[in-house]
Parts: C-alpha cells; structure tokens; sequence
C-alpha cells in the first residue's frame, strides 16, 4: 500500500502511546482516521493533538469508545466506520495492548484472559470483522493493508509476563498467516515489533476490567511507576508510526525497531539461540548459557560505555516489588513472592 491521501484508517488503541502516534501520522499522510480505545476522555484529547499534529478537520477523525473483547459493540463499531466514512477502513492497525508482571505459575484465568483478551483475541476480533468488509470493498481495485502492533516480546521467553509473550507471539503468527492469505487480493500485512514504546501501557492495570481483577501477581503504585520508567525510555510513538508507514509502504510483512538496534538485534539472536543450544550437548549448552548471561549483565557502576543506559537498571521508589507474586500464594517459590 503505497497511497494514503483519501483513504481510511481503523486504529485500535488510538487514544495514546502508539495508537495515537499512528493516528497522527497516517492523518498527516491524507487519511480519515477512526480511533477506538476503551477509555473515552482519552478519545477527546486525543482529537485535538491529532489534527494539531496533521493540520486534518475534525471531520476527518471519528472517536469510538470500544472494548475490543465485545464482538457485537465491534462489530457495531465497524458498521459506524462505513455509515460515516463511507466505507470499510482501507488500513487496518490494530495497536491496543496491556500488560501485567508476576511469575507466571502465579498467573490466574483472569491474568491469561485480560492480557490475551486483549492483546491477541481483540487481534482475531478485528481481522474477522474488518477483513471480510475490506475484500468485498477493494480487493483488487483499491490498495488496502491490516497491521498489527506487537512486541519484542513475541521473540523472549517471557517468564514474568508470560501472557503478554505468548498473546505477541500469537499476533506476529497470525499475521503472517495474513501476509500471504491476502495476496490473492492485491493486499498486504504487516506486524511491527519494537523493542519498547514510550507509552502509558504502565497504567494499564487502572483500567483492568472489574470481572478480570483476580490476579496472581503484586500490583501496586511502586509497580505501576516501575513500569512507566521503563517505558519511557522506549522509542517515541510518532518515530515509530514512521516506521511502520514505510514498512507498509514497501510491503514489509515485520518490522523491528528500537532505540538501540544493536542490542536489540543481539537480544533477538540471544534467544534464538536458546532454542538452537538444544542440539549441543549439556556442557556446550552451560557454556552457552553463561556467555548469554554475561552479554546482558548490568553497566559497570562508573556509567562506561558497556550494557543498557544505567536508567534501564534503576528501580523507582516503591518499585521493589516489581514482578512479584502476591505474599499469599503459598506454593510460589519465596524469593518471587512480595
């Protein structure tokens, strides 16, 4: 998909952090944007930084307060896309994303059902209620493309925010499967997968549904400001919306970005090799092992040149906690437990 100007574009997770980047962006190239997100005071201030960002009317950006999980009220939602814009979106990006951190054995069905709910099957609803409506709208008349933001958490074993890796894992499959399934039809798919994001996903637990709130993990404000410093040495929102622009633009299935590609590519090798270190044997796989671990050892504490920037290190007050399990569960090893 090369061409944006008049065309339209569906974004989830728009009202803030890369949604709304991708909002701004794709604004600016010519397109009407509709921006859904669950929290609706959002939504409205979000108009205002996308059209001061784009110089777009507010003709031009439809806010829908959606709960991505709710087929029907997508569906719903969908059908006022194509009311009011006069047809499906011709881009689809599906951004919206939470995230929680505890060991994963202390994981509840509710932890699995946000975070997946939320991150992967909100992916699925989206793609089954879009993608049909866009094929009989444009398929080999008009470019049209679905993307999805994921994670470089797709990639890692993600023992204290299992969920979340295994719903971007999930994504990232799903999209390829995509990728080739829509070319029959002259269009494409793309999944994006950064390293981190200056965004609000920090805050996510705020707005955990109150039938979801059973959770295994230690939540708490220290957690939540652990959370939020650590993203906000992420790449900027509209810097990535670029990338995924020129990523859609050329027909890129993914994309990786980070701040720092040469970590991030080192962090990505690290972990495939896991998975290789299964053929060698149990020595050569120690040494393995150990070498993985010293690659990704803390800076030095005089701030030289080696490892992550001493703030990826620092824990903010009340952090302490940080990917803990709640102190009740007795059958979580101690040493992850509050």
């Amino acid at each position: 998909m090369k061409k944006f100007a008049g065309k339209i574009a569906f974004i989830t997770g728009g009202a803030s952090g890369a949604g709304l980047g991708q909002a701004k962006v794709f604004a600016k190239a010519g397109m009407k944007v509709a921006i859904a997100d669950v929290r609706k005071d959002a939504l409205y201030k979000a108009v205002k930084e996308i059209m001061d960002y784009s110089g777009c009317s507010d003709e031009d950006v439809l806010t829908i307060p959606l709960d991505l999980t709710d087929r029907e009220a997508y569906a719903r939602a969908a059908d006022m896309v194509e009311e009011i814009f006069e047809g499906p979106p011709h881009l689809l990006i599906q951004t919206a994303g939470v995230n929680s951190f505890g060991p994963i054995e202390a994981s509840t069905f509710d932890d699995f059902d946000w975070v997946v709910g939320v991150c992967f099957d909100a992916v699925v609803n989206g793609l089954l209620i879009f993608v049909p409506r866009m094929i009989k709208a444009y398929a080999n008349k008009e470019e049209f493309h679905v993307a999805a933001t994921s994670s470089g958490g797709a990639f890692m074993a993600g023992s204290t925010c299992g969920p979340y890796c295994a719903a971007k894992a999930a994504t990232n499959n799903l999209m390829y499967s995509y990728a080739e399934a829509l070319k029959p039809y002259g269009a494409g798919a793309t999944v994006i997968c950064p390293a981190n994001i200056n965004s609000n996903i920090g805050d996510a637990e705020k707005y955990r549904p109150e039938n979801l709130r059973n959770t295994g993990y230690h939540v708490s404000e220290g957690t939540m400001t652990t959370l939020r410093a650590i993203h906000a040495t992420g790449i900027d929102p509209v810097v990535l919306a670029e990338i995924l622009k020129e990523a859609i633009e050329n027909d890129r299935i993914i994309a990786m970005p980070s701040t720092d590609p040469t970590a991030w590519a080192a962090q990505v090798r690290s972990q495939n090799e896991i998975i290789e270190s299964y053929v060698l044997t149990a020595e050569e796989r120690e040494a393995a092992n150990a070498a993985r671990m010293a690659a990704f050892a803390p800076p030095p504490s005089d701030g030289g040149e080696s490892g992550p920037p001493p703030s990826m290190w620092g824990v903010p007050e009340g952090g302490e906690t940080f990917g803990l399990a709640r102190a009740d569960l007795d059958f979580v090893d101690p040493s992850k437990k509050k």
